[in-house]
């Protein structure tokens, strides 16, 4: 699948012709999407109860610290993963072209499956799944990676700068007119106690919980065509000119978006959309040159910290989904009732439930890889994506 040119062939590949930086860069990803996750499951109230009590200044110990995780992993990860997505789109859009086949092909058939997975994991699962928003994006952007430069630098500065000079204004707002909606009601923790009451406040405010597609989208089609044109530029490559890459994406996500995230997500509520949208691409960028740069370095000596980011990014689809479906067991009043039995020692506990739960993760995904090549969720996406294959061709 992989293009065997000599830059690419110099990295390491795992089983299945796979670029290993990229799993272990997915396998990052994932659990650090989980950092920002398990927060709002931890919530007595659910995600609907932690949104409402958010708040982004603190007083003790504790409300210092927990800010500081959530500063730590908020956005930053899933805007990696959502770059990482773009990268994915264009191993398959050159794929097609080495074979000869027409792009976008069938490829709009796998962002259904992908849109309808997430639909699934929305009502079943959590009220902040992104797949939705994916398979909506790379349905776009697939019209869009094989076009030119010059038409992708067009779209990435409209879409991006109208975007974030939404945001810029919105958060203009929200500071000038600080508590202007009022105190919402609180959520008890009786909003956890049944799924199945769960699922059907999921059904009946679907526009409303999934009004975040629209923040989600418009940034995922820039970091989508960010990502594609990053993977052509070498930038996961063991080159001179792959390092000089990674080295500038370095100082824009550490020397400048990091101290300006910290900045606003210790700043109070009314900068969340800057904090969750606007400054963590930056920072996911310089993440990106980190674990690349770590991953070419410690090829020769895998380790088993890294063979298991490898192979939960190998089977991120189904990590994806197993770590919210596992912790909303553990912490929903439904299941163990963990959230609302350990409230008070927030976010103490948190931490360890977030190492908990990545263990199962990483312990999962290096069995499952023992026997099959794919994860689960992937599996039956390839079942349902792949073309059939006559007898002859078989």
């Amino acid at each position: 699948m992989i293009h065997q040119t000599s830059a690419v062939a110099a990295a390491r590949k795992s089983r299945g012709g796979r670029i290993s930086s990229l799993d272990l860069l997915r396998g990052v990803a994932i659990l650090g999407t989980f950092g920002t996750n398990v927060f709002l499951f931890a919530h007595p109230g659910g995600p609907a109860g932690f949104f409402q009590d958010f708040v982004g200044t603190a007083n003790g110990l504790a409300e210092h610290v927990e800010i500081g995780l959530r500063v730590l992993s908020n956005g930053k990860f899933l805007a990696l993963l959502t770059i990482l997505f773009g990268v994915g789109l264009e191993l398959q859009y050159q794929s097609a072209r080495r074979r000869g086949v027409s792009w976008p092909g069938r490829y709009p058939l796998r962002a259904g499956i992908l849109f309808l997975e997430g639909v699934a994991h929305f009502l079943l699962v959590f009220e902040g799944d992104v797949l939705m928003a994916y398979g909506l994006t790379s349905l776009l952007v697939a019209y869009l990676v094989g076009r030119s430069d010059r038409v992708v630098r067009i779209v990435v500065v409209a879409v991006g700068g109208v975007y974030a000079t939404l945001l810029l204004a919105l958060t203009a707002m929200f500071v000038s007119q600080p508590d202007a909606a009022g105190d919402p009601a609180p959520v008890s923790p009786a909003a956890t106690a049944s799924w199945p009451a769960q699922v059907s406040v999921r059904l009946h405010e679907f526009l409303v919980l999934r009004g975040e597609i629209v923040l989600i989208v418009p940034s995922a089609v820039v970091l989508f065509l960010l990502g594609s044109r990053l993977r052509r530029a070498g930038v996961f490559e063991d080159t001179e000119q792959g390092g000089r890459l990674r080295a500038r994406l370095l100082v824009l996500g550490f020397a400048i978006g990091l101290p300006l995230n910290v900045l606003t997500g210790f700043s109070g509520p009314d900068w969340l959309l800057v904090d969750r949208y606007l400054l963590p691409p930056l920072v996911a960028l310089g993440l990106l040159a980190l674990v690349t740069h770590l991953g070419l370095r410690m090829r020769e000596r895998p380790g088993t910290i890294r063979s298991g980011l490898i192979a939960v990014g190998r089977t991120a689809l189904s990590c994806y989904v197993l770590q919210n479906l596992l912790v909303g067991i553990l912490c929903y009043g439904w299941g163990f009732g963990l959230a609302e039995r350990f409230a008070d020692a927030r976010p103490w506990w948190i931490v360890g439930l977030w190492a908990f739960v990545g263990l199962v993760n990483v312990a999962f995904a290096t069995v499952w890889l023992r026997y099959f090549d794919r994860g689960p969720l992937e599996l039956l996406m390839h079942r349902l994506y792949a073309p059939r294959r006559t007898a002859a061709t078989r």
